[in-house]
C-alpha cells in the first residue's frame, strides 16, 4: 500500500498563499499590527503590550470515522486540540475560541453530541468558547450523515519571547510527550488500512490536550522550541529551526494500532511521516533541563521520555535498528 503527496506541490501552495495574505498586512496599522511570522503554528498580531495568536483547524476525515460508529461526542476535543496545541507551540496561553459546524440538516443532536466535545476540549486547555457558527449547507456534503467542525483558538504568548524554535542549538535534547493515539492526522490512510470492527473505537480516542503541562514547562524552564506532531508527523520539525538536525535515538515502541497500520503500510518512513507513533508534542531543551521538563509532564501525568537530541547538520533522521532515516521533506 503506497499513498504520496506531492510535497513540493503543497509547499509551492503555502508560498502562493503566504504571497497573498502578506499584501493584507498593510492594511491594518496601528492596534492589532500583525507580526511577519510565516510557516510557524499560527500568526501573531500586536495589541498594545501583548502578542496574540490566532489560529484555525479542523479534524479532517476523523469525522468520517465518527459517522461510521454514530458517535460524536468526542470529536469537539480534537477540534480544539488542533488550535490549542499548535498555537501552544509558540509559547502561547488559550485565551479563548469560537466553532464552526457546517451539516446537511438541522440535527439538535448531533450538534448536542458535538457541543459535549466541544465544552470538554475547552476545560482541558482552560478557554471559553465565546461563540461559533452553525451552517445548514447540504450542497457542499457528501451525504446526509455529513459534517464538518472547525475550531479558531485566540491566546496570548506567555512565554519571555515568541518560542520559533531559532534557539535551537546543538546538545538541546529532545523529550517527546506521550500521544493518545492516532490524534487527528493520517486519517485517510488509516481509514484505508485499518479494519473499522477492530479499530474503529481506539481510532476515534481524541487528541491530547498539552496545555497545562507544556505552559508549566515554558514558565518553569528556557524552552528552546516545541513541535506540534501533526500533519507530516516528525518531518516538520525543520519548520522549528532549518539550520540544525533532529535526530530521532530513542522512539518508543509503537502502541498496537500503529503496529496494525505498519503491517499495511509496511514503510518505516512513510509511517513517521505521516503518523504520531506515539509522541504528540517534542520539546527541545538544553540537558540541564531535561529532568524538570519530566517532571512537570509526571506531575501532569503525562508520560515524557528523551526520544533524541540536536546536531550540527540540516533535516530530520530516524535511527531505527541500525539504520538511519531521512525524514526530512
Amino acid at each position: 500500500m503506497k499513498y504520496d503527496i506531492n510535497v513540493s506541490h503543497v509547499k509551492k501552495i503555502q508560498g502562493s498563499i503566504w504571497s497573498n495574505i502578506e499584501q493584507t498586512f498593510q492594511f491594518r496599522k496601528g492596534y492589532g499590527q500583525p507580526l511577519p511570522i510565516f510557516g510557524h503554528y499560527g500568526g501573531v498580531f500586536q495589541c498594545g503590550a501583548e502578542k496574540l495568536v490566532i489560529h484555525t483547524d479542523g479534524v479532517g476525515t476523523k469525522l468520517i470515522v465518527a459517522e461510521q460508529l454514530g458517535k460524536f461526542d468526542t470529536v469537539g476535543i480534537d477540534a480544539i486540540a488542533m488550535s490549542v496545541n499548535d498555537i501552544l507551540c509558540m509559547g502561547s496561553e488559550t485565551l479563548v475560541g469560537v466553532d464552526y459546524i457546517a451539516l446537511t440538516k438541522e440535527d439538535d443532536r448531533l450538534v448536542a453530541e458535538l457541543m459535549k466535545g466541544l465544552v470538554e476540549g475547552a476545560r482541558q486547555s482552560d478557554c471559553a468558547i465565546i461563540g461559533g457558527e452553525t451552517a445548514i449547507v447540504p450542497e457542499l456534503l457528501k451525504n446526509e450523515k455529513s459534517f464538518d467542525l472547525t475550531f479558531t483558538a485566540v491566546g496570548r504568548i506567555v512565554s519571555k519571547e515568541i518560542i520559533t524554535g531559532e534557539r535551537i542549538k546543538e546538545g538541546d535534547v529532545l523529550i517527546g510527550l506521550e500521544s493518545s493515539g492516532i490524534h487527528s492526522n493520517g486519517y485517510t490512510l488509516a481509514r484505508k488500512a485499518l479494519d473499522f470492527s477492530k479499530w474503529g473505537t481506539e481510532m476515534l480516542v481524541p487528541t491530547k490536550i498539552y496545555s497545562r503541562p507544556v505552559l508549566e514547562m515554558i514558565s518553569a524552564t528556557d524552552v528552546h522550541g516545541i513541535g506540534h506532531i501533526t500533519g507530516g508527523a516528525f518531518s516538520k520539525l525543520t519548520r522549528l529551526n532549518k539550520n540544525v538536525q533532529f535526530v530521532l535515538t530513542n522512539m518508543p515502541k509503537p502502541k498496537p494500532i500503529f503496529e496494525a497500520l505498519n503491517e499495511k503500510v509496511n514503510d518505516t518512513r512513510h509511517m513517521y511521516t505521516t503518523f504520531n507513533m506515539g509522541i504528540g508534542m517534542v520539546v527541545a531543551v538544553e540537558k540541564n533541563n531535561e529532568t524538570a521538563v519530566k517532571q512537570i509532564a509526571k506531575k501532569h501525568g503525562v508520560t515524557a521520555i528523551t526520544i533524541g537530541d540536536v546536531r550540527k547538520g540540516k533535516g530530520v533522521v530516524l535511527e531505527k535498528e541500525g539504520q538511519k532515516i531521512d525524514l526530512t521533506n
